[in-house]
């Protein structure tokens, strides 16, 4: 018998003696609760000797757990480390290497939900953030996957989610109904991701730690499912997970946030593991861990049959092989026009690959402060060879979708990204400086202050010309404020530059259908088809509505409800196109849905438009009171939407209340401060009767945006 063999037998027994063997944990059956708190370093928590929080659900969590005190992800962003969680692989081998442009294809690999599935168990998931919708590919094999967030325009793509209650809640909902079979819950919580805003009473608790403060905002979320698993006799029996999908900068090497860099504060995560019972709780596992041993670990303890991948209990049985923890960041590269960076982890050794290589002792320097590269060559260089045969190409986001490229080219987008292209670029670490830039124009644009972003979005492209989310944002901010051409060209670089991003191509739709381009705006739309059905075919249902195409509006909305069935939007589209033709009954009825989805939502977004289009309906069916409140609700909720101004002003007017519909127009121009909003003023004067005051309006606001050509066409017909 070969020496490797009888010492695998040894420990083996030996861990048996010890109660600590893998082949003890088995649990058929059981029920398995994932928990994903995003963006949560494991040096945050107390259970990790942080003292700065409180987090006495994760404390409690931990004492009928197994600690794994060095565990790692191995991609700072959420969509490909979700990805490596759910499968057990490497983005190497998944192929998901950023948060946009690629789909997880579940078809050919190990997937947790469809394993599950499989085995007769209910699956769920629910999620906080926009970027894990199930098109994204991670709902498949769900039974149940609730991602019910709509995408907002003009904010970033991360600024898209929702409170982890609200996530909770509905997660809650369905265990009430599954928690007597066997199931497999995933629950993604988005605290604390950017922007740290915890409600109270963590806001006034960690005031000058936000970031705490969101975590402990998270901990009160793990509190309610464990509550809900206890209450529903689960929690005993079932098998609990608790980890988080990356770190955060937090400014420890100059990244505030993250996905550019790869130190440890942004790779290593917390990582518990409840067994039935509480098997083994209270344990403590010293070895490496790495976010990919997540998957065969609960295939393993479902009694799948064993597979030549380490799981968390060989580690805990001290019976796991030495090996390195691969991360990796295409991030810089996409989106920054940098390098992309790599790193290996090996014992206490941590190797970063990229323009300027690094090495860590991590024993030594656990802040990653002093690169020891110079005085060890020799292990540097077996870990960048071994490094380099880990890694493999990236594959262009457009690449994963030859119908997007198609689609790029008919719309003239011929241009190739040069954030993908080969050849040497530039060592993100030596930019940083840039990203603060960035951050206070993104601070400004959410402030409303868009003259002073675009400024900053221009004079960060002036230096650093393929930023894509600069591009984009920069767009967002022309768009606000009607200077629609220079919009679409900075739409039109964004696109070029992120080879037809589903978010960018939307937002360009969006431009274009308030130009009454519309050809441009559904052609854009339909670049988002394949990777965002729902959101692109309910843009196609506005543009077919705007267009007047009653009955390709109502098509596109009910192919937008068959991709995600639960959300209010289509159901908005299809009341419009009902009131259109008459069917004033069929309208309220798709308002009363619409509002029933809302109703679910609680703390979620409200829908655009919901409030406009019922209140448009009550004033038809003349209830004047209720469209009044209606009109209003939409103004609260939406403020930079100017319809709901304007029908309020002529409502008011019609009502005898000149002076409040002045004041409803006048709250319009000042909330928005923009020449759209001013052009909608000047023509619902007209339409009330009112030149003088309309041309009077129509001079300062042509004094405030000269040459706008909204403004001044409104000029040529007044005259």
């Amino acid at each position: 018998m070969k020496a490797r063999t009888v010492l695998f037998l040894l420990c083996a027994l030996c861990a048996a003696a010890c109660g600590l063997g893998p082949a003890e944990d088995v649990y058929p059956g059981a029920p398995v609760v994932l928990i994903s708190i995003d963006t949560l370093r494991s040096d945050r928590l107390p259970v990790y000797g942080y003292g700065g929080v409180e987090t006495p659900a994760i404390d409690a969590l931990r004492a009928d757990a197994i600690l794994f005190e060095r565990a790692y992800c191995h991609y700072p962003l959420t969509l490909p480390s979700h990805a490596s969680i759910l499968t057990g692989l490497l983005p190497t081998e998944h192929g998901v290497r950023d948060n946009v442009g690629y789909r997880l294809d579940t078809s050919s690999i190990p997937f947790l939900p469809r394993f599950y599935r499989e085995r007769g168990y209910r699956t769920a998931g629910a999620v906080s953030a926009y970027i894990l919708r199930g098109d994204t590919g991670i709902g498949d094999g769900f039974d149940f996957y609730e991602d019910s967030l709509t995408l907002r325009g003009g904010v970033s793509l991360g600024e898209n989610q929702r409170p982890g209650s609200e996530t909770a809640r509905r997660a809650i909902a369905w265990l009430e109904e599954a928690a007597g079979d066997p199931f497999f819950l995933f629950v993604h919580v988005y605290e604390p991701h950017t922007p740290y805003s915890p409600p109270e009473p963590f806001a006034s608790r960690y005031r000058d730690e936000p970031y705490d403060g969101e975590v402990a905002a998270s901990d009160a979320v793990v509190g309610e499912l464990v509550a809900a698993l206890k209450r529903l006799g689960v929690y005993d029996r079932a098998v609990v997970a608790l980890l988080s999908d990356h770190g955060e900068g937090l400014s420890d090497h100059g990244e505030i946030e993250h996905g550019i860099l790869l130190y440890r504060e942004v790779l290593q995560v917390p990582l518990l593991l409840k067994l039935p019972g509480s098997r083994h709780g209270g344990a403590s596992v010293a070895a490496p861990a790495q976010l990919v041993d997540l998957a065969p670990t609960l295939m393993a303890l479902a009694g799948a049959p064993a597979q030549e991948r380490t799981t968390l209990l060989d580690l805990l049985a001290g019976a796991a092989p030495p090996r390195a923890v691969y991360a990796e960041t295409y991030y810089p590269r996409i989106h920054l026009g940098w390098s992309d960076l790599a790193s290996l982890l090996d014992g206490d050794l941590h190797y970063l690959e990229g323009p300027a290589p690094e090495l860590y002792d991590l024993a030594a320097d656990p802040a990653e402060k002093t690169n020891v590269l110079a005085e060890r060559r020799g292990e540097y260089r077996d870990l960048r060879d071994r490094l380099a045969a880990m890694r493999t190409e990236l594959e262009a986001p457009a690449q994963v979708d030859a119908e997007t490229r198609e689609r790029l080219a008919a719309l003239g987008y011929l241009g190739t990204a040069v954030t993908v292209d080969d050849g040497p670029l530039p060592d993100p670490k030596a930019h940083l400086h840039v990203l603060s830039d960035l951050m206070a124009a993104s601070r400004y644009q959410v402030q409303r202050d868009f003259s002073r972003a675009i400024a900053t979005f221009r004079q960060v492209l002036a230096e650093q010309p393929n930023l894509v989310d600069a591009w984009e944002n920069l767009a967002q901010c022309l768009h606000q404020v009607s200077r629609y051409e220079e919009a679409a060209a900075a739409y039109e670089k964004a696109l070029e530059l992120s080879r037809g991003a589903d978010h960018v191509a939307l937002g360009a739709a969006r431009l274009f259908l308030e130009m009454e381009r519309y050809g441009d705006a559904r052609g854009h739309a339909e670049l988002a088809l394949a990777t965002n059905p729902a959101a692109a075919h309910l843009m196609l249902a506005r543009v077919a509505f705007y267009q007047d195409d009653l009955e390709r509006a109502e098509a596109e909305a009910q192919r937008s409800l068959e991709a995600r069935s639960n959300t209010a939007a289509p159901h908005v589209v299809l009341a419009q196109v009902a009131g259109e033709r008459g069917e004033l009954a069929a309208a309220a009825e798709h308002v009363e849905r619409a509002e029933r989805e809302e109703a679910k939502r609680q703390a979620g977004e409200v829908t655009p438009g919901l409030h406009y289009v019922k209140g448009n309906l009550e004033a038809r069916l003349g209830n004047a009171e209720a469209a009044e409140a209606s009109f209003r609700e939409e103004i609260r909720h939406h403020p930079s939407d100017t319809r709901a101004y304007s029908e309020l002003a002529l409502l008011l007017a019609l009502d005898g209340r000149p002076q409040e519909a002045v004041a409803a127009l006048r709250e319009m121009v000042e909330t928005n401060q923009a020449p759209a909003a001013y052009a909608a003023a000047v023509e619902t004067l007209r339409v009330l009767g009112d030149p003088r005051s309309a041309a009077g309006l129509l001079g300062v606001a042509l004094k405030r945006y000269p040459g706008n050509p909204k403004l001044t066409a409104l000029l040529s017909e007044g005259s």
